[in-house]
């Protein structure tokens, strides 16, 4: 489907890489694996129209053109960072909406996302440091409670199923 889209090789594999990461922490914390396997398979199908932002908006957009279900739209939609709220979304010029994983699927998506650099495990600490750097601390901290929350959720630390 991603490549019917028109997405790249390399967005095609980063989506399996997630995949396999998000279902890690699906089966840890009892989530619905077959709806964590699908949002994550098509996180980044928004990546066949851009690379920005927006990517998670247009993929939302293909995925209502699909017919695919609300959860995995939702999914798509919401998976960007730590979660983006209303006031931030139109400030970076997204459509006003608040943009925050709600579901633990989302959750798990959203941060298995983070996890994965291009195709390369990371620990919490590398996926924060750009924000860090960039003096974007207060997208860190969402990433640091995401992590927290499903490493609690999870009774592991996520970073653990990262190395």
């Amino acid at each position: 489907m991603l490549r019917d889209a028109g997405c790249s090789k390399e967005v095609v594999e980063h989506c399996k890489t997630v995949t396999g990461l998000a279902l890690k922490i699906a089966k840890k914390c009892n989530a619905n694996i077959e709806l964590v396997e699908a949002g994550a398979l098509l996180h980044d199908i928004g990546r066949s129209r851009t690379h920005g932002v927006m990517h998670g908006v247009e993929g939302a957009e293909i995925g209502r053109k699909l017919g695919l279900p609300d959860e995995v739209v939702n999914i798509i939609e919401r998976h960007l960072g730590g979660g983006i709220g209303r006031e931030e979304a139109v400030k970076i010029g997204l459509p006003e909406k608040d943009y925050t994983p709600v579901t633990l699927e989302e959750k798990i998506i959203c941060h298995a996302d983070n996890l994965i650099a291009h195709n390369r495990k990371q620990t919490l600490s590398e996926a924060i440091e750009p924000y860090v750097k960039n003096g974007r601390n207060d997208i860190a901290e969402k990433i640091k409670n995401l992590h927290k929350e499903l490493s609690e959720k999870c009774g592991i630390d996520l970073d653990e199923i990262c190395v």
